[in-house]
C-alpha cells in the first residue's frame, strides 16, 4: 500500500487551482509523483460542466460580476455547483490504473468516504440512487464532480462545512430542480463550532480507509487566514516549495 500525500492549501481561487491540478495530473500521469490531495477552499465562485445546463445559473454574469462572484465552465462532469468559504473543496489527483480503472466504482468511494467523515460528526448520511453526492435526510450536503485523463483522476468534491447556502439559491444545484442544501454547521445547528481543520482530518482518514492506503503524509501550505490568497508563483511550485519545508510568504 501506498502514502497519500495530502496538501491543505487553504483558500485558493478557482482558476489557480485548477492550474495547480493539471500540472500535478501531467507528473502523476508521467510517474513523477504518487496519488495526492489537494483541500482548499475557494472564493466564491459558480462551476458548470462540461454537460451542464447554463439555463441553471438564474442569475446574469453582471449581477455575479457587481457581487464578486465568479463563474467558470470548466472539464469536470456535472451541471452548476457553488464554491465558496466555509466549503470543503478536496481534488484528488490518483492513478485508477491502480484501482481497477473504474470510474463509477472510484465515484462511489468518494460517497463513501464522505458518508464517513459525516458520521465522525453524528450525521447520519446516505447516497441516492441514480443521483451524485451525498445526501442528509433528503437535502444534498456535498456535490462531486470528476475528470479522469488517462485513468488519473482530477476535479472532485465540495462538501458544506459552514457555507452561506444562500448562493445556491441562485442556481439549480447539480441541475436538480427544488433541490435543497445543507451543511455540516447547519445539521448540528452551529455556526462557529465546526472548523474546516476538524473536518479535514476526517477526509484524510476516510480517504486512507476506503481507497486503501497504508498512511498519508498531510502537508499544510500555511495557517488559515480567510484574507489570504495563494501567489500563482507559489501554487505553481507548491509541491517543491514544500517538499524543502520553505516558509511560504503570502
Amino acid at each position: 500500500m501506498d502514502t497519500l500525500k495530502v496538501y491543505k492549501i487553504g483558500l485558493v481561487p478557482y482558476r489557480r487551482a485548477l492550474d495547480l491540478q493539471l500540472n500535478l495530473l501531467e507528473k502523476r500521469k508521467n510517474g513523477e509523483i504518487g496519488d495526492s490531495l489537494l483541500l482548499l477552499e475557494h472564493p466564491p465562485t459558480f462551476t458548470i460542466g462540461r454537460k451542464g445546463n447554463k439555463k441553471h445559473l438564474l442569475m446574469n454574469k453582471r449581477y455575479l460580476s457587481e457581487r464578486g462572484i465568479h463563474f467558470e465552465e470548466i472539464s469536470r462532469g456535472g451541471d452548476i455547483t457553488f464554491h465558496g468559504p466555509g466549503q470543503l473543496v478536496g481534488y484528488p489527483i490518483m492513478d485508477l490504473n491502480t484501482k481497477g480503472r473504474d470510474v463509477h466504482k472510484y465515484l462511489r468511494g468518494l460517497e463513501e468516504s464522505i458518508v464517513m467523515v459525516l458520521e465522525d460528526f453524528g450525521i447520519p448520511a446516505n447516497r441516492i440512487e441514480g443521483l451524485t453526492g451525498v445526501w442528509v435526510k433528503g437535502h444534498k450536503i456535498a456535490s462531486i464532480g470528476v475528470g479522469v485523463k488517462r485513468w488519473v483522476t482530477y476535479h472532485g468534491f465540495a462538501l458544506n462545512v459552514n457555507t452561506d447556502l444562500s448562493y445556491f439559491d441562485m442556481i439549480v444545484p447539480c441541475g436538480i430542480p427544488d433541490v435543497k442544501m445543507t451543511s455540516i454547521a447547519g445539521c448540528l445547528r452551529e455556526k462557529e463550532g465546526i472548523q474546516i481543520e476538524d473536518v479535514e482530518e476526517a477526509v484524510v482518514k476516510s480517504f486512507i480507509k476506503i481507497f486503501g492506503f497504508e498512511n498519508a503524509k498531510v502537508i499544510t501550505a500555511f495557517d488559515y487566514d480567510p484574507e489570504n490568497l495563494l501567489e500563482s508563483d507559489l501554487l505553481y511550485n507548491l509541491e517543491e516549495e514544500l517538499e524543502k519545508d520553505l516558509d511560504l510568504l503570502i
